[in-house]
């Protein structure tokens, strides 16, 4: 049977019927509203009830005094430089070129854990640094480890959870107990990590502390096998323990004066020791610490020279994103670090703004 249309005068006309325009507009109108939707949910405009990077850190802000220009956690710090020297246990173990080469040049910071870029060295009892390796084909190895041997909580829901107890009650000024106790009640690993900052001894210096990427990652071989490691800065100077008293009369910036006289004596040094996953061995979770028989390797040894502070200093400006990194190792499936690396990245362009506005006044630091 043939096809009819009307003709522009009001007549017949034999001939194929013309498309309608309305579903491909459709179609637009629904792709373009599925980015607005994804660009609304990644922004954190919806999805309240899941954490996002904006959440995060305006959590993390609402802890504590705004201190603008600052990192919102591990305020404060230094600026470190020096080397690092791999191992060829290490080439075996990844194809990356910061293991293929004789000496790779690194920046990086040592820090206290909290916002308080003012804080007393001694009294913070958490310890960091933050390392960016740059080989010889430019591409980067950035790091940033804690002096605990495991995260406190399983997921970035949860560690939004104990952040959200840290909140100051406004009736009080300060945190309410019974929160912080109901998240140690649903995590067994909140309540393990308590235990551990209350009988871990407190190192006498940056110097003598060992610091864990407490996320597992993966490095790949030359050949292409694929392992899960875990990997610690285990320090070379002796450990010596800061009693109870010696915290209480140490100044203020303790760790950064000790660290200065330590360097007029020569480098200080750490070996990069790796962790190697086992069968069965929770590779996303980084609550969950792995058996203490593991194999371990020495893959190469960090060597500090020189200190400077953090205001102007060259690792100021450094975004010391977990997740930047080489060929030969990549992050694993673990959603904390996925969440650690969205929210480094919207906290330094948070800092960068407020830098840029002038409210920063000579403040120290951007963001992780």
């Amino acid at each position: 049977m043939p096809l009819f249309r009307f003709t522009r005068k009001g007549g017949l006309s034999r001939g194929p019927r013309p498309h309608s325009p309305l579903p491909w507009i459709a179609l637009i109108a629904l792709i373009v509203g599925l980015i607005a939707l994804a660009f609304a949910w990644l922004a954190g405009w919806i999805g309240r009830d899941r954490p996002t990077a904006q959440g995060f850190t305006d959590t993390i802000e609402a802890t504590g005094p705004a201190h603008p220009g600052f990192r919102r956690a591990h305020s404060k710090g230094v600026c470190v430089s020096g080397w690092f020297e791999p191992t060829p246990q290490g080439a075996a173990l990844s194809r990356a070129q910061v293991f293929h080469q004789e000496r790779v040049p690194v920046l990086g910071r040592l820090s206290i854990g909290g916002g308080d870029p003012h804080g007393a060295d001694a009294q913070a009892r958490v310890r960091s640094i933050a390392l960016q390796l740059v080989s010889d084909n430019g591409q980067e190895w950035r790091m940033a480890m804690n002096s605990f041997p495991f995260f406190a909580v399983p997921s970035p829901e949860a560690f939004l959870e104990q952040t959200q107890a840290q909140l100051p009650d406004p009736s009080t000024g300060k945190p309410d107990p019974a929160k912080m106790a109901a998240v140690l009640q649903k995590y067994p690993s909140a309540r393990a990590f308590q235990q551990w900052a209350k009988t871990a001894p407190w190192t006498t210096s940056w110097a003598n502390t060992q610091f864990n990427s407490v996320n597992s990652f993966w490095f790949t071989a030359a050949d292409g096998t694929r392992q899960a490691v875990r990997w610690s800065w285990e320090p070379q100077a002796a450990v010596e323990v800061l009693d109870e008293t010696a915290r209480a009369g140490a100044g203020l910036d303790h760790l950064a004066d000790e660290f200065a006289t330590r360097l007029a004596s020569g480098p200080v040094r750490w070996n990069l020791v790796v962790t190697l996953a086992g069968p069965g061995d929770v590779v996303e979770d980084p609550s969950t610490p792995w058996p203490a028989g593991r194999p371990r390797v020495q893959a190469g040894v960090l060597s500090l020279a020189h200190m400077q502070p953090q205001a102007g200093g060259p690792c100021n400006d450094l975004n010391f994103d977990p997740l930047i990194l080489p060929d030969g190792i990549s992050g694993s499936d673990d959603a904390v670090l996925a969440a650690r690396s969205a929210v480094y990245s919207h906290s330094f362009n948070r800092r960068e703004r407020e830098t840029a506005r002038g409210e920063a006044g000579g403040a120290a630091g951007v963001s992780k």
